[in-house]
């Protein structure tokens, strides 16, 4: 009978240029059950993360070379490292150093002499935060769909992985280029006109489609992306059969087995404006049921194009 596997156990990585602080830490996270990884400097510790990810990171302030602001900033400009929450470790408490780690990208901080029984407990609380947002990411992810968030300045907040890599292909993005949305998608969601198509940007036979969701309480802008091949596109479906571009996007996700609700949700409108869509595309499709407009949709087709475009929206 095989013996039952080991629970994976959480990695913290403690970067400290002070061997003591390392000891005492390390000490008291193997003891909770971490994984513990050590670095002494800034750049020991990207060579680190080269290698393997940690789950959370316990990063000092001030050291020699490159210090821990710097480290933390390269880290959140890298999207394979960026949702890893960092913890400063300072004896600096005046103000304008504990905002130096926040707006670097830091979760926390802690003051130096450590506690380890404080430490412990912040920990354990933002790895409980992490997992929370990975799994929502990964929800959002395993939909087909991708969400983008914006401030009110117009800046990426932040984006789902699915998301962030439909912008690197869809918009030529380098690798080790920081992401941002390109200026024609900015423009397009920061005008919020009502009017306004939905935007979209086309690679060989696919489309990138984006929605805006609306602002949050707190005033950030929400985008849902989504990506349709060409055959399905709105396009394709306006010109087969004379639609509006909003019976378009109605009879396109119709035809993904959408109910009225989700084609509201998605679109922005309510489940009765889609019930009125539908019956519009019923008479210029020359059916009767939901069924037949959808198996009419799905053999719509157009030739793939092999050009790339930006377009600001569907007209």
């Amino acid at each position: 009978m095989s013996e039952p596997t080991a629970p994976e156990r959480d990695i913290v990585l403690i970067v400290d240029d002070v061997p003591e602080n390392l000891a005492v830490l390390s000490d008291a996270l193997d003891a909770a059950g971490y994984m513990v990884l050590v670095a002494i400097d800034g750049e020991s510790a990207l060579e680190r993360l080269r290698l393997i990810t940690p789950d959370i990171i316990l990063l000092d302030a001030v050291m020699p070379g490159l210090d821990g602001f710097e480290v933390c900033a390269r880290l959140k400009a890298d999207d394979t490292a960026r949702h890893i929450p960092i913890i400063f470790m300072t004896g600096l408490t005046e103000t304008e150093h504990v905002v130096r780690g926040f707006l670097a990208g830091g979760v926390d901080y802690v003051t130096k002499p450590i506690r380890p029984e404080e430490v412990l407990a912040r920990i354990e609380a933002h790895l409980h935060n992490a997992r929370l947002v990975i799994q929502a990411h990964q929800a959002i992810d395993l939909s087909g769909h991708g969400v983008v968030v914006l401030a009110r300045d117009g800046a990426l907040a932040w984006h789902t992985p699915r998301a962030g890599a439909w912008l690197r292909e869809y918009f030529s993005l380098d690798p080790g280029q920081a992401m941002a949305l390109p200026d024609a998608m900015r423009d397009w969601a920061l005008a919020e006109s009502v009017e306004a198509p939905p935007f979209s940007a086309s690679h060989g036979a696919r489309r990138l489609v984006v929605h805006r969701l609306g602002r949050a309480t707190n005033g950030e802008l929400l985008l849902l992306m989504m990506e349709q091949e060409s055959h399905q596109t709105a396009e394709s479906l306006m010109e087969s059969f004379h639609l509006t571009s909003r019976e378009a996007e109605v009879l396109l996700w119709a035809a993904k087995g959408k109910t009225n609700r989700d084609i509201g949700d998605i679109l922005g409108i309510s489940p009765r404006t889609v019930n009125k869509h539908l019956d519009h595309i019923y008479v210029k499709l020359g059916v009767e049921t939901r069924t037949a407009a959808a198996a009419l949709a799905m053999s719509a087709t157009r030739p793939a194009s092999s050009d790339s475009g930006v377009e600001p929206g569907d007209s």
